[in-house]
């Protein structure tokens, strides 16, 4: 009897749960690099750099412990192109009784799995991805019967029922949020740490020639690629981030600052969604340093809310909504997206610099995701379908699951109120306030109306 287990690119954990039970002397592992994968928007040439390199380090690490793996990359000659032909193809190779897979993280994906064993005459198991702290079951129990799905209630139950900084059976510190401590300007002396970057070894650099051939024209830049490909360094990178970042992540978690597109963000989603790092260790690391005295409680709050709290809520909202959640548009925006978003040139200094950071290194932190380029797509009312597909395109850690809903839920509000509870749409007041943008822009973030005034402020200005 033997298995094959199927690997994706966002599933690159050792415990994943389609890996469990393998008998390494007869179960063969696939993974696969496609075109389908690699194509079905426009991904940043970092993106695609990313995952690439990360599943050859993943299959290689599989190869030492003993594990039979058949990996096809995207340019073994016959590559058909789609994960369906491709593992029709390795069942002609290897005979197998049976398939087994982690459920997959996105809608199209998940389509695919269900109509493996109809395709392939095989038994296909799909197994729960357990990486998560809400499994898809538990998330539409919460969300049963409630008129009002807010992100905040959820967070206090899995604060509960995972018992993360809670003590004596309430919150730490006595609040459940301490969000209002966590909107700080950056000060302009405040010097901003180095944060650890990693160069890329005789396998990325493989990648990288590979995706520049057939990925060329394609947005974005490689030369600066710095992102974890591996679980050792992934590690490295959350040690960074405890000891560089998160003491002042939660004072300047809104902030931003021309040139400086780090700050004392995490810099982990890249790694967590790629199952690299998992979300309980990532939360353990963060309290473990308030309770050594080495962040306080309001960063560490603020961090374990983003990871236990909204990427398990959106998660949830995802998969309790698809497939219809993807046409949502309660604005009725119709506009196309702009060409700046792609080339990055506008007089409008805000928006350069956020297109210029993520054209550089498929990054931006989420302030100017929410507040810059969503708070722009909102108010000039660009269609819902336009500015998803861009930030899923352009982003190092967009995956629908968790892009869409931030998106369309909180970004643009196509959802009317669904998943929050207003729009975030804001004045060039706010931008001015957390940032150092505004300084030597074209436009005078003063003035609410005429050819200089701000288009943030003066709708009919774009």
């Amino acid at each position: 009897m033997s298995v094959l287990r199927i690997v994706l690119g966002d599933q690159l954990s050792m415990d994943i749960s389609a890996l469990k039970g393998l008998d390494r002397a007869a179960d063969i592992v696939l993974m696969m690099e496609v075109m389908e994968e690699t194509t079905y928007v426009p991904h940043h040439k970092q993106k695609i750099v990313l995952v690439l390199s990360a599943m050859r380090h993943f299959a290689e690490e599989l190869r030492q412990i003993g594990v039979l793996v058949d990996y096809v990359a995207l340019d073994t000659p016959d590559n058909s192109g789609s994960l369906s032909n491709e593992i029709q193809r390795a069942i002609a190779r290897h005979a197998p009784d049976r398939l087994v897979v982690t459920e997959p993280g996105e809608w199209r994906v998940q389509t695919m799995a269900e109509g493996w064993e109809a395709l392939t005459g095989l038994p296909v198991e799909i197994r729960e991805d357990d990486r998560f702290f809400a499994s898809r079951a538990r998330f539409a129990a919460w969300a049963r019967g409630r008129k009002l799905w807010r992100m905040e209630h959820f967070y206090h139950e899995m604060r509960r029922e995972h018992e993360i900084l809670m003590e004596q059976g309430g919150p730490a510190g006595g609040e459940w949020n301490f969000d209002a401590e966590n909107r700080k300007k950056l000060p302009a002396s405040t010097l901003v740490p180095a944060r650890l970057r990693f160069a890329p070894n005789a396998v990325t650099r493989t990648v990288m020639a590979l995706v520049e051939q057939r990925f060329g024209e394609s947005f974005g830049e490689v030369e600066d690629f710095g992102w974890p490909v591996t679980r050792q360094d992934a590690l490295r990178a959350l040690h960074d981030f405890i000891a560089a970042g998160l003491p002042r992540f939660g004072d300047y978690q809104d902030a931003m600052k021309a040139g400086a597109p780090f700050l004392f963000h995490a810099l982990l989603a890249p790694a967590l969604n790629l199952g690299l790092l998992s979300p309980r260790e990532v939360c353990k690391e963060a309290v473990a340093a308030w309770r050594a005295g080495a962040a306080p409680l309001n960063a560490v709050e603020g961090f374990v809310r983003q990871i236990l709290g909204w990427r398990e809520y959106v998660r949830g909202v995802y998969w309790r909504l698809m497939p219809a959640y993807e046409n949502s548009n309660a604005l009725q925006a119709t506009r196309k997206l702009p060409a700046f978003y792609w080339t990055g040139e506008t007089p409008m200094r805000c928006l350069r610099e956020a297109v210029g950071s993520t054209s550089r290194y498929a990054y931006s932190h989420h302030i100017q995701r929410l507040m810059v380029t969503g708070n722009f797509a909102l108010l000039a009312g660009i269609a819902p379908r336009e500015i998803e597909r861009w930030y899923l395109a352009v982003y190092a850690d967009a995956f629908e699951w968790v892009e869409m809903p931030n998106t369309l839920g909180m970004a643009v509000f196509a959802d009317g109120g669904k998943m929050a509870s207003k729009p975030y749409a804001a004045s060039g007041a706010y931008i001015d306030r957390m940032s150092d943008f505004c300084s030597g822009c074209h436009y005078d973030v003063k003035q609410k109306t005429g050819p200089d005034a701000c288009p943030f402020n003066y709708s009919d200005s774009h």
